[in-house]
């Protein structure tokens, strides 16, 4: 089954991070390389998102599209990126999900 995985960052999250010092982002970094590298066979695609402020949302429930800049929602929690997997079953991707090291949620929605 074909699942993806989106990674969701917090405004604490985001803080912690800009707060940690440049030996310590590296090595969160790297965590996040080798989550990718050691599950790399199930890993079909994967792709880190442009900061949300670089948005754009284009709503067409109007008689007119209206685009505006930024995201769709103002919120304290924001895709950062994600990753589409193929796996066996759900169990097996909630075990991937939990081995996630970066942001605090992860998001799993079945690809149809």
């Amino acid at each position: 089954m074909k699942y993806v995985l989106m990674f969701i960052e917090t405004e604490r999250f985001a803080r912690q991070l800009e707060e940690m010092g440049e030996l310590e982002q590296r090595e969160a970094y790297e965590a996040v390389g080798r989550w990718f590298a050691d599950n790399a066979a199930v890993i079909t695609h994967h792709v880190h998102l442009a900061p949300v402020h670089t948005a754009t949302t284009m709503r067409l429930d109007g008689a007119e599209p209206v685009v505006t800049d930024g995201p769709y929602i103002e919120g304290k929690e924001v895709v950062s990126g994600f990753a589409e997997v193929e796996v066996a079953d759900l169990d097996e991707v909630l075990k991937l999900a939990r081995s996630w090291p970066a942001c605090p949620i992860v998001e799993i929605r079945p690809v149809s």
